[in-house]
């Protein structure tokens, strides 16, 4: 039996043999299976409390890895919030167990009006992250050279992803060969809806490159209101062709704050906002 629940509260109750063991857990989260514990906050306490082993149930899942690329000019909550939709929805697809985000400012050759300097923002994300177990800010694409291609970006994190994982003994050659199949992650590209139309812009995207985004790696996409995420898809025959490895979250709490609006009002982590202020950032004089 599967039941959603919003309350902070939740009590558990186990069948032992011929009586009942209750268990009442504290968890705070926004939705949560019952089905499923291994996904709550407090799995770990609630499980371990019931004697319920969870590990079958997290090997059976495929291991993902979210990455965002963008300005992050500041990073914001509205940020932070699509990878907990993201990951929310994954979970509840039942195949996948995401293990990790990563958030990747764009270099500062991108040129985009208003845009601070990479370290400040660089800064900012590292600030605003200190509270998360799970999200990371990563400062490779903001410290090349020139301003980088996504697809480069998912080709050096994807690289990156193997290299660090166990390397599987080949038989023949009695040494390390490849990462063991069965621990290699999926990365995939975390975006909002207004992301996703970028691709139906005239030359803004090479065709080979959003191929292979959708096709080695797929995407998480975010909607909210005023887009049409699957109409997005349907008018293009690249994703249209690879729309089952693009995963459209909706966002339950529609939200249409600007970044401008978000720059001048600080509806920041606090971190993120201390920063700004010691740097003199975003200063409009």
């Amino acid at each position: 039996m599967i039941i959603k629940i919003k309350k902070s509260t939740l009590t558990v109750i186990f069948r032992c043999h011929s009586s009942f063991i209750v268990i009442s857990a504290i968890v705070h989260l926004s939705w949560c299976q019952l089905s499923d514990l291994s996904f709550c906050p407090n799995e770990g306490r609630v499980a371990a409390a019931a004697g319920v082993d969870v590990s079958d149930r997290m090997k059976s899942r495929i291991p993902v890895v979210l990455l965002a690329c963008g300005s992050f000019n500041p990073i914001t909550n509205m940020h932070l919030r699509l990878f907990e939709v993201a990951r929310d929805h994954l979970h509840q697809t039942g195949r996948y167990q995401v293990i990790g985000g990563i958030i990747s400012p764009v270099n500062d050759n991108y040129r985009k009006k208003g845009l601070v300097a990479a370290r400040h923002r660089v800064a900012m994300a590292r600030l605003a992250l200190q509270t998360s177990d799970w999200i990371r800010v990563d400062s490779w694409e903001s410290e090349q050279v020139q301003w980088m291609e996504t697809i480069k970006v998912l080709r050096h994190h994807h690289s990156e992803m193997l290299r660090s994982l166990p390397r599987m003994e080949d038989p023949d050659q009695g040494s390390a060969s490849s990462p063991a199949s069965a621990a290699v992650p999926e990365l995939k590209l975390l975006c909002g809806a207004d992301f996703l139309k970028t691709f139906q812009i005239p030359n803004l995207w090479k065709d080979t490159h959003i191929q292979e985004i959708v096709e080695k790696f797929g995407l998480v996409c975010v909607t909210r209101a005023g887009h049409d995420p699957k109409g997005y898809v349907s008018d293009s025959p690249i994703l249209q062709r690879y729309q089952d490895k693009i995963h459209l979250a909706r966002e339950p709490v529609q939200n249409e704050i600007s970044a401008t609006y978000v720059r001048k009002r600080y509806l920041l982590q606090r971190g993120a906002k201390v920063c700004i202020t010691r740097m003199d950032i975003y200063h409009e004089g």
